[in-house]
């Protein structure tokens, strides 16, 4: 039927308006292609999805009540080989430690492989400052002889059980670092490292006026005029040189776990914001005076403990066993070892005190050793920032692939390709592959 004359546009967008009414009560789409609201309203209800492909509340909530679709439960609890593989190599490494290196070391070297186990627990210390929360601290070795004089004390002076004693010479020396490390809170960097400094300088001058204790009387338990100075006791369990050996590397097992519960926790995750940033640990609610202080704490009750186990590995304690460069000296060797890593705190220890050992018994001169920690702590930091104890396996790991790879050419690496070798897929043409018509 053709247009009623004399009504022209008017009449045409007046049936337009209808159509588009009509439409709307039938629940047909607009002719633009938008989505009418009748149709989203009935698929809300229905629970169906919405045309942008975005999942429903009723449909994510029934996947979760009912344990998710997609969730693999059997193969995310099952534990992976290779995370085994770590644990049990540690494992057989530490009883390796315990009973069969003392049958093969002299009782010189089982001396000196305890001093190592001691500076592994100080090294350790100094590498939560260091490497967790980016402190660089220069009085940790003042840390170890404030708890050497603690428990030197407390030996001489009671008759408690030796761990007692440990982790009463921890505990009173982290209530000290953490005193001493108060007045450093708003320092980093440069301006850390020459507080601590100074305040190692005054400890050790302090301790030279005093002396360590030698079972005289008094707070001080010094006697300067005793002829024979008697010998700070060891546990009745340990009192052979290689069962304090063994002593000692149980105590420093601890020590370890004890690090390692602290990083694979809120307070790890915490220093590891500090180190990064400290505006933007602040900007994420991060108390960071408290999680400092909490760094001190710790490495000062973990040097504390060490310095336990010192006293009873040398017997006998002077002021000069504790210079205020060593403290240079082992900051520079924990950084060669690893600050970022535990076991970097192992390989400090064994610079610190087995390499000395070694040119002691050669007959080398351990000034020596200064040149060589110099040159050392150069190659790492430009060759290896993190460390031996990171590079090293990872330097052999590459050597073990080139040789396998000169030894075997004409076998594949798993999950590897060889040089100059093309997979035979790329070579297969359309119709090879299944992609052609056939």
């Amino acid at each position: 039927m053709s247009e009623p004359e004399g009504r022209g546009a008017a009449w045409t967008e007046e049936r337009g308006t209808s159509d588009e009414g009509r439409r709307r009560l039938k629940g047909a789409p607009e002719a633009s292609g938008r989505q009418s609201t009748s149709d989203e309203g009935r698929r809300r209800l229905k629970g169906a999805p919405e045309a942008s492909g975005r999942q429903s509340t009723s449909d994510e909530g029934r996947r979760r009540s009912e344990g998710g679709m997609g969730r693999r439960a059997g193969p995310r609890t099952r534990p992976d080989a290779r995370s085994l593989v770590r644990p049990a190599v540690i494992g057989a490494l530490l009883l390796f430690v315990l009973f069969a290196l003392p049958q093969l070391l002299s009782l010189y070297y089982i001396g000196a492989m305890t001093q190592v186990a001691v500076y592994a627990i100080v090294a350790l210390g100094l590498g939560v400052l260091v490497g967790r929360v980016g402190l660089v601290s220069f009085g940790q070795v003042a840390v170890l002889a404030i708890g050497a004089w603690v428990a030197a004390r407390l030996l001489f002076a009671t008759s408690l059980p030796y761990p007692v004693v440990l982790l009463g010479a921890g505990v009173i020396t982290m209530v000290l670092g953490t005193l001493i490390g108060l007045p450093a809170l708003r320092l980093r960097g440069l301006y850390l490292a020459l507080i601590t400094l100074m305040l190692a300088g005054g400890i050790t001058v302090a301790l030279a006026t005093t002396n360590f204790p030698n079972g005289g009387s008094g707070f001080l338990g010094y006697n300067g005029s005793s002829v024979h100075i008697p010998p700070i006791r060891r546990p009745s369990i340990a009192a052979s040189d290689p069962a304090y050996f063994r002593y000692s590397v149980l105590v420093a097992a601890l020590m370890f776990l004890l690090v390692l519960a602290h990083i694979r926790t809120r307070p790890g995750r915490a220093w590891a914001a500090i180190r990064q940033s400290e505006l933007t640990a602040l900007a994420a609610g991060i108390n960071t005076t408290l999680y400092k202080l909490w760094a001190f704490a710790l490495a000062s009750f973990i040097t504390g403990v060490a310095g336990g186990v010192l006293a009873g590995a040398i017997h006998y304690l002077y002021s000069i066993d504790f210079p205020t460069q060593d403290s240079i000296t082992l900051l520079a060797v924990v950084l060669m070892g690893g600050a970022y890593s535990l076991w970097g705190a192992v390989v400090a220890a064994l610079l610190y005190q087995l390499l000395p050992a070694l040119l002691n018994n050669w007959g080398v001169s351990s000034d020596w050793l200064t040149i060589l920690f110099g040159i050392g702590v150069l190659q790492v930091l430009t060759t290896a920032p993190a460390g031996l104890a990171y590079q090293v396996p990872k330097d052999l790991g590459r050597l073990g692939r080139l040789l396998r790879r000169r030894v075997l050419p004409g076998r594949l690496l798993p999950g590897r390709l060889l040089p100059g070798r093309v997979p035979r897929k790329r070579l297969r043409g359309p119709s090879q592959s299944g992609g052609g018509a056939g």
